[in-house]
């Protein structure tokens, strides 16, 4: 590894403009200094630094290599504060963003124990359920619900899975007939969340699929929980995840259609900025809502208890 170091050597020499000045940095002779700068330049045969009596300057070979060592460098520092930060305490600040339903419904429940893990650690929570400029609004950690994430700004983890439901309740059913097919959904009062980027136009896979069906109906409404309660008390059909509408549906309040219809599941992510490594109280945060949600999260279990209470009574 003596070429790390001559590498780390030369790239001082250039920083200080001075064999001296990076011998006293470095806690070397002046001369270890030179040596081991001639020695480099013996190993690539060119050279790299012209010398005089009142300067340095760096040949274009030197260019080159003080660009490549620098980076070497970088990595080095990076790999050293990375495994520091393995090692400790999770602490300071966490800014988090959260969606509205799911922060108040699954996230913020569990901050209690992840606090009382990490002693050292405290939470800034914000619910909002808009994209946000995470570096604009100096947040750590926000959770995001989609199919990918395309922000090239950000890194993120995938922390479980969460599917689409259309559902309405019986009462509106009965009112307005069942949707056997996506098509039928233009003929029905729909809930409409705000925040997609068509509100009314739903897509569905499936038989005879894909759907991009256009829909309408009387309410916009830029939170889940909203379009759901107007679903339960039968107001129209209503496209909610599974984390929203699964309670309902397992109590009967409302009834799922077009299952066959609907495409694969979505992600709910963790996005950070992206950066070289996570610092402990983001990679604190993360596993533990990891480990908390999968591999099979709560509100799919909901779901899935519900489907062998029913294929029970049917058999």
């Amino acid at each position: 590894m003596d070429h790390l170091a001559d590498l780390a050597i030369f790239a001082r020499v250039v920083e200080l403009e001075s064999f001296s000045g990076a011998a006293e940095v470095l806690g070397l002779s002046k001369s270890a200094v030179s040596k081991q700068v001639s020695r480099l330049e013996q190993r690539l045969g060119a050279q790299l630094l012209q010398r005089t009596t009142r300067k340095l300057s760096l040949t274009e070979t030197g260019r080159i290599v003080l660009d490549h060592a620098q980076r070497v460098l970088l990595e080095a520092e990076a790999a050293e504060a990375a495994v520091q930060n393995l090692q400790a305490l999770p602490r300071g600040l966490l800014r988090v963003n959260l969606p509205m339903s799911f922060g108040l419904n699954y996230v913020a429940p569990l901050l209690p124990e992840l606090l009382a893990l990490c002693p050292e650690l405290k939470v800034d929570l914000t619910f909002n359920d808009r994209t946000i400029d995470l570096l604009e609004e100096e947040v750590d950690v926000a959770i995001r619900i989609g199919a990918n994430l395309a922000d090239s700004t950000l890194t993120a983890r995938r922390l479980a899975p969460v599917r689409p439901i259309t559902c309405a309740s019986e009462s509106y059913l009965r009112k307005a007939g069942v949707p056997l097919k996506p098509d039928d959904l233009r003929q029905h009062e729909c809930l409409l969340y705000k925040y997609l980027p068509e509100p009314d136009t739903w897509h569905y896979e499936g038989p005879g699929g894909p759907y991009a069906v256009k829909v309408s109906g009387r309410l916009l409404a830029n939170n889940g929980d909203a379009l759901r309660d107007a679903a339960v008390a039968g107001h129209g059909i209503v496209r909610s995840p599974s984390f929203i509408a699964g309670p309902d549906i397992a109590a009967g309040r409302l009834v799922p259609l077009l299952e066959s219809f609907e495409p694969a599941p979505l992600g709910i992510y963790a996005v950070y900025p992206a950066q070289r490594y996570l610092t402990p109280k983001v990679r604190a945060f993360i596993d533990f809502y990891a480990n908390r949600f999968g591999p099979e999260p709560p509100w799919e279990c909901v779901l899935a208890d519900t489907a062998r209470r029913a294929d029970m009574k049917s058999s």
